[in-house]
């Protein structure tokens, strides 16, 4: 077994990880339940990759996440800093300080109260000790509703702990000092920096990876989820320098997240600067500090290919963390996939690969690229033989600022499809593999590589999913040809659908890097730039700069260099 750590750096990031876990949560209980769908029983896909055997200190045996989720002060809603294993820490009017003789003022934040839904997780679990007497709340499991459930966390969601049903190690959260949810700008690299600064911080985060790492066997990476948006990205960049420093073989690999509601900014030159110079700088410092970064976030989600299937409201971020976290779950599918062996065949998995194996396929060849695309279907349409051409159009971009129909004849691509339908029945992984194989052999803009892995296990639907599938979705993810109505359909309607997610090395990424590269040269660079002292005040003197505008000019160089190769292999 090769294992992965997971980290989440920032509001948005912890978002999207509740909904990942979950489901990683769903497959373990849909693999206990006897009857569940046989689908869900195999052991091909190794869960100890993600997940940690453990014991408390009462001696009850524990599954938690390998994980590290850094946040605001206060951002964890009900749940304690130590954890859902661990109770809170004493009354702290209880606590003495010994350091400091002086006045103390003391302030309490209120305790977040549980929501309907981790009311009724606490029952359930509950009535589970004491097979089916009273909820320790005082309120009965029987009177909260799954539609009451859904009701609450559609309109009321206010932390990413709302909905996180997923009990986690004592060392895996982690709040940063001096930094509350209420912060009203936080909103670019600097800001991140000056926090860094607060006491040890970089020490304790350091220790808590260091405790999740050297408990690992063999670790075939980190995956790495950090909100970009404003100064979570200098905190994640300091922690991925370290990482590289003191982990230099295990390879990183990032996912950049932005939710729609980031990209609603100011109107003044002064704070568009600020933007400009944010997003270049915070690009250039965490790409350089990891084997693969895969930008995601669209600036709208409800108006993205994927509107033909669902309904997604872009300024909830319990809706839209949900599909990126559906992504970045098929993504990793192939990472936990048991190796079969050179000639050994599975009827549940196909294509394994680890994250260094990944990395070196997207990056290796004559792309060395590290920026890449995903594309993402949910649900993946049926595979019959009449339609199996158009399957490869089905699937969206979650990157913004690429080339929509650029094409690149030295693209590398990973395709994953897993619990692919067709004619309404679950077909074989061999089935779906030769479906897939078939439609890019009669595409005539096929990449220069594609690794395919394949799945029987769809993607489950729990009960904390939003509601945002439309009325063409059928309870196994079956895609009808007409909608009906704008009935939104969740958990209680869908069990499950048939994910394809694909991660793309293509020269479409350029217009991505030269504005960012365009950002730092006009704001930071050029002489008597608007942007040159804000750079300063971020900590930047001009050899950084430059250097980053060095970084950011060979990732263009080399994506050019690509496309002239290509069109004159085409010319020829």
């Amino acid at each position: 077994m090769k294992e992965l750590v997971t980290v989440q750096v920032g509001e948005f990031a912890n978002y999207i990880g509740s909904h990942y876990w979950n489901f990683q949560d769903e497959l373990l209980g849909m693999a206990e339940d006897p009857q569940g769908d046989p689908v869900y029983k195999t052991t091909s896909l190794d869960m100890d990759v993600l997940y940690r055997n453990g014991e408390t200190s009462q001696g009850i045996l524990t599954y938690c996440p390998r994980l590290i989720s850094i946040g605001y002060k206060g951002s964890l809603g009900s749940l304690s800093c130590s954890g859902s294993l661990s109770p809170r820490l004493s009354n702290p009017e209880s606590l003495e300080i010994v350091s400091w003789a002086g006045n103390v003022i003391q302030r309490t934040a209120e305790l977040h109260e549980k929501n309907l839904f981790l009311q009724s997780l606490c029952g359930e679990e509950s009535a589970n000790r004491t097979n089916g007497a009273d909820q320790e709340s005082g309120l009965p499991q029987m009177q909260i509703s799954d539609k009451d459930r859904i009701e609450c966390l559609e309109n009321g969601v206010q932390y990413w702990t709302d909905f996180s049903k997923v009990q986690y190690h004592p060392r895996s959260m982690y709040e940063l000092h001096g930094l509350w949810t209420d912060c009203e700008k936080f909103d670019n690299y600097g800001i991140g920096e000056d926090t860094l600064s607060i006491s040890l911080q970089s020490e304790e985060m350091n220790e808590r990876l260091r405790f999740f790492i050297e408990e690992c066997d063999c670790i075939q990476g980190i995956q790495f989820i950090v909100d970009d948006s404003g100064g979570f990205s200098a905190i994640a960049a300091s922690f991925l320098e370290d990482i590289a420093d003191d982990y230099s073989n295990t390879p990183v690999l990032l996912y950049s997240a932005r939710s729609p509601a980031s990209y609603t900014h100011g109107k003044s030159s002064k704070e568009s600067v600020s933007r400009a110079l944010h997003d270049a700088v915070s690009f250039s410092r965490l790409s350089s500090f990891c084997k693969l970064m895969i930008p995601l976030g669209l600036p709208s989600l409800s108006r993205s290919n994927l509107s033909s299937t669902l309904f997604v409201e872009d300024q909830k971020l319990f809706h839209c963390s949900a599909i990126y976290a559906a992504s970045v779950h098929s993504v990793s599918i192939p990472f936990r996939m048991e190796s079969q062996g050179v000639t050994a065949e599975s009827a549940y998995i196909s294509g394994a690969t680890d994250v260094g194996g990944m990395v070196q396929m997207l990056t290796g060849h004559a792309r060395q690229n590290m920026i890449t695309i995903l594309d993402l279907a949910m649900p993946f349409p049926s595979l019959t033989g009449e339609n199996n051409q158009s399957i490869l159009p089905t699937l969206c971009s979650l990157t913004p600022e690429i080339e929509e129909n650029g094409y690149d004849l030295h693209s590398i691509e990973s395709l994953i499809v897993h619990g692919a339908l067709s004619g309404g029945r679950r077909i074989s992984v061999s089935e779906a593999k030769q479906y897939v194989h078939t439609a890019y052999q009669n595409t005539i803009l096929r990449p220069m590589f594609c690794h395919i892995s394949a799945a029987l296990c769809p993607l489950p639907i729990p009960l904390p999913f939003p509601s945002i599938f439309n009325d063409r979705v059928g309870r196994k993810g079956e895609l009808s040809d007409t909608r009906l109505g704008e009935e939104r359909r969740g958990s209680l309607e869908v069990d499950s659908v048939p994910m394809a997610a694909r991660l793309r090395s293509s020269s479409a990424v350029k217009p991505l890097v030269e504005r960012r590269l365009g950002s730092l040269r006009r704001y930071g660079l050029e002489r008597g730039s608007l942007g040159a002292e804000l750079l300063r005040s971020w900590g930047f003197g001009r050899e950084e700069v430059e250097e980053m505008g060095e970084s950011l000019a060979k990732m263009v160089m080399l994506l050019y260099s690509n496309t002239y190769a290509s069109s004159q292999s085409d010319s020829d």
